[in-house]
């Protein structure tokens, strides 16, 4: 899954947060990335519960900063990361 989270997302720990969820959430691998247009992307991999209650956690959660909305999009997984990242 790929998420771009836009709002008051950057500078705010976000990404910190983000990865923290992901281990909380447990079986996550992937990565939170700051964009150039002030948008954070989040690539989560693992089961697909366990993507859905990130997700809803981006959309509905805690969040540090003021999230305006979330647009994702699912793919097959590529395998390729260990853990997951703050990029």
């Amino acid at each position: 899954m790929i998420a771009w989270v836009r709002g008051r997302v950057q500078g705010v720990g976000f990404r910190w947060f983000t990865r923290a969820k992901a281990l909380e959430i447990g079986g996550l691998v992937g990565f939170a990335l700051n964009l150039d247009d002030g948008r954070v992307q989040v690539v989560a991999e693992g089961t697909r519960s366990g993507c859905e209650g990130l997700l809803d956690w981006l959309r509905h959660g805690d969040t540090p900063g003021r999230v305006d909305g979330v647009t994702e999009i699912w793919g097959t997984p590529r395998g390729i990361y260990e853990t997951f990242a703050i990029r």
